[in-house]
């Protein structure tokens, strides 16, 4: 085959077009730090990146959801707490009120005080965070106790959230453990006393300390369940932290370009662009008067 001038001519810019492709690809790479800026580039780099990526987003969500968890953990153990207090506090008045000295005026202070921790405690039953009832299972939207009414209307079924790829976790109390059981309930057992303390003869004392000591029982019962809840957690936190550094690392390891690497390819890279600058200027002649001289 006769090789010609233009021959030469067009194998020689076709060279130099390749190899500025191949610096403007070192430059993107060193500019964005990306192995690749479209998936053309290396298919089989995007294809894995879109599935770590896939896999980080999921430990972010995961993440995400525990700070739901820890938000209805924190404000229901809280609230337990509360709720013991004051029911320490009605303890302390009863004790107070079975005293055989009390007059029929000491015995209506003492209910009058009991009357207003009562109030107290319908308080913390009907506690809302983030216009969520936390007390009263999936009925989020309606609160425990009516306020007017006072009628106790607990659900218990569990708030769950998804803590991990297929793993639920309930979050929520159960608002009938924690606020005094059943047969009788706590405000059955707080009227109870608020009855015996207005009539003026306050003679059941004994059987109400037994019932509130029973009372106090379940919600520190139910308290350190939301203990237990609170420690696996944290547990489940700690594996996604890790997951999450390891997903990134493995996100960067495909994707991000080792920046000493790039600069030496391109450098070297320059070096046969140039090379290949000064060999296109000897074989390309662009008139017969080159030739002449």
């Amino acid at each position: 085959m006769r090789i010609t001038q233009s021959m030469l001519a067009s194998n020689s810019f076709n060279h130099i077009s390749k190899s500025y492709d191949k610096m403007s690809s070192f430059q993107e790479q060193l500019s964005t730090g990306k192995k690749i800026t479209r998936p053309s580039d290396d298919p089989v780099v995007a294809m894995k990146g879109m599935f770590y990526r896939t896999n980080l987003t999921e430990i972010e969500q995961f993440q995400r959801n525990l700070s739901t968890a820890y938000q209805w953990i924190e404000n229901s153990e809280s609230g337990i707490e509360q709720g013991s207090e004051i029911l320490q506090r009605v303890r302390e008045l009863v004790v107070q009120g079975s005293n055989g000295s009390n007059s029929k005026d000491d015995l209506q202070s003492i209910a009058a005080e009991v009357a207003q921790l009562k109030e107290d405690l319908i308080g913390v039953a009907n506690t809302k965070v983030a216009g969520n009832y936390i007390f009263n299972g999936t009925n989020i939207t309606e609160p425990p106790i009516d306020i007017y009414s006072q009628l106790v209307n607990m659900n218990e079924n569990e708030i769950k959230v998804e803590v991990s790829s297929g793993v639920q976790m309930g979050v929520s109390a159960n608002p009938i453990k924690a606020f005094g059981g059943e047969n009788p309930t706590l405000f059955e057992t707080l009227d109870e006393i608020l009855a015996g303390l207005q009539s003026g003869n306050f003679s059941d004392g004994d059987e109400f300390l037994f019932k509130i000591d029973q009372h106090l029982e379940s919600m520190n019962g139910e308290r350190a369940e939301l203990g237990a809840k609170y420690n696996r957690l944290e547990l489940i936190e700690n594996r996604l932290g890790q997951q999450e550094v390891i997903a990134n690392r493995i996100l960067s390891e495909n994707e991000d370009v080792d920046l000493e690497e790039v600069i030496i390819n391109m450098t070297v890279q320059e070096s046969i662009h140039r090379a290949s600058l000064a060999i296109g200027a000897k074989v390309i002649q662009p008139t017969l008067i080159d030739f002449l001289r």
